[in-house]
């Protein structure tokens, strides 16, 4: 049974992280935010081959280290849920590329991989064609397919070995697709992400990213077909802010991942211009985030910010981010991603308590659905000793906690302080997702006014100072700070 999805803080979680497995997770959310987190976005849960979750050998099971699909829907009875589908990849473990790696063209899943041989023109891609495509790789993006038969040929890999890219042209895969969907709709998915998405489609000649209109094609499809169960679709791209508001436009959900940056812009320097141009853009439907489980993007802010900002803002970064080294984002701690800093949201603030709640109370204000990641849940600094254990650079933020952690960190003042002002975001008729938003920079403030109806919310931030005021106008009464 899925329930709807509603206008409440989402938490983002991987299913061991928040407690051992997800009947733990239960425990955790049902015992101390049980008002603060209204839906949970819980990490990849499958059987997975690599990269944490996200390149799933099979999606028709729960990793029974986690626990089962019942565990899943009954977090679900009380609060919506976020599954993510990686419409582009599978893992080179599943069943699919095993078998086709055995019996090639006689295989029932030839049709799922791209073979360099048969998608190219002339078997092969030209220099020209190669230069052209979005990469994440320093070549062309491919992986040697050894057969049974002792054959060889280059397969369409855009991101680690193990993520093996599908064919979404293919017959077979648009049934795989419609197959995997529905089950996640029978398991009480409220809202798909679709990760990765921007890379599905593959043309001879163009980039590889986005390619219209088949993207389009593809995006309609899907969105089709969930909402005839009930379900929202959210397309997951990290790319120049355009690419997202034209999702928007045609009313699809989106993600808002130029907030991190240009809030911390703002908290740095004092001056919330950017950061209101970019609220006064913002589409209604998005989901507001300040950390995820990857890197803060620093492409989504590509001419939100001028450079000269966003090389000061990454300066800034290392200054003042407390533990904060950018090796951490380099090529010796596996990043992937020049354009995203790893670091916790909290530790990129230096563990300011006063400054990452007023960073949560931006967010929180912004038009759209709030997520918090469950390390920010907590207010946690780098974890540095899991960074070196692992040398993978997101892993510094990605801490995982016990229930006893968990019930430890209740008693720090700004995790009870960021617990109230998600419940004051669930509750408070202000926040009413059709409702509008008035801000406002100059000389070291930022205001914003959430307004539904006759209700009207102000936020007003001292981003110099480092606080800020919440008061209810309808009723002359001050919020904030809490009495």
């Amino acid at each position: 049974m899925t329930r709807q999805r509603d206008n409440r803080v989402m938490l983002i979680t991987y299913a061991d992280s928040l407690g051992a497995d997800l009947k733990e997770l239960k425990t955790a959310l049902d015992t101390w935010y049980d008002k603060a987190v209204g839906g949970v976005h819980i990490l990849p849960f499958f059987p997975s081959g690599a990269d944490r979750g996200f390149s799933p050998k099979t999606y028709e099971s729960v990793d029974p280290v986690f626990g089962s699909f019942a565990d899943v829907e009954a977090i679900g009875k009380d609060r919506w849920l976020m599954f993510d589908f990686m419409v582009n990849h599978i893992s080179a473990q599943s069943a699919y590329y095993q078998d086709f790696l055995t019996r090639k063209d006689e295989s029932d899943w030839k049709d799922f991989f791209i073979r360099y041989s048969k998608f190219w023109p002339g078997g092969a891609p030209t220099p020209e064609q190669v230069e052209a495509i979005y990469k994440r790789k320093p070549r062309a993006p491919y992986i040697e397919a050894r057969f049974a038969d002792g054959t060889e040929d280059k397969v369409w890999c855009t991101f680690s070995e193990d993520q093996i890219d599908l064919d979404v042209s293919s017959p077979a895969v648009r049934a795989f697709i419609d197959r995997t969907l529905d089950g996640m709709a029978d398991h009480g998915a409220s809202v798909i992400r679709l990760d990765a998405f921007a890379y599905a489609v593959k043309k001879p000649g163009g980039s590889c990213f986005f390619e219209a209109p088949e993207i389009w094609e593809l995006l309609e499809g899907i969105e089709s077909r969930m909402a005839a169960r009930g379900v929202e679709i959210l397309p997951e791209i990290h790319e120049h802010y355009t690419i997202p508001l034209s999702l928007a436009r045609r009313g699809y959900w989106i993600y808002d991942f130029a907030l991190p940056v240009l809030t911390l812009h703002a908290l740095y320097t004092g001056n919330g211009t950017w950061l209101a141009n970019w609220l006064k853009m913002s589409p209604k439907h998005q989901y507001t985030t300040l950390d995820t489980h990857d890197g803060l993007g620093i492409v989504d802010v590509r001419d939100l910010l001028p450079q000269e900002e966003t090389d000061r803002v990454l300066d800034l970064l290392y200054e003042k981010g407390a533990n904060l080294n950018r090796k951490y984002s380099s090529e010796e701690y596996g990043n992937l991603d020049i354009y995203q800093v790893n670091t916790t949201y909290y530790s990129a603030l230096g563990n300011d308590d006063a400054r990452y709640l007023m960073a949560r109370a931006i967010q929180f204000f912004a038009p759209g659905i709030p997520q918090v990641y469950y390390v920010g849940l907590l207010a946690g600094e780098n974890d540095l000793e899991l960074l070196e254990k692992t040398r993978n650079g997101r892993d510094i933020n990605r801490h995982g906690y016990s229930l006893k952690e968990i019930e430890e960190n209740q008693k720090r003042p700004v995790v009870q302080n960021l617990k109230a002002l998600m419940e004051l975001r669930n509750t408070h008729p202000a926040f009413d997702l059709e409702g509008d938003l008035d801000v406002t920079a100059a000389d070291g403030h930022l205001c914003m006014i959430r307004r539904a109806g006759q209700e009207a919310l102000m936020l007003d931030c001292d981003l110099d100072g480092g606080s800020f005021v919440i008061e209810d106008l309808k009723r002359g009464e001050r919020l904030w700070p809490l009495k």
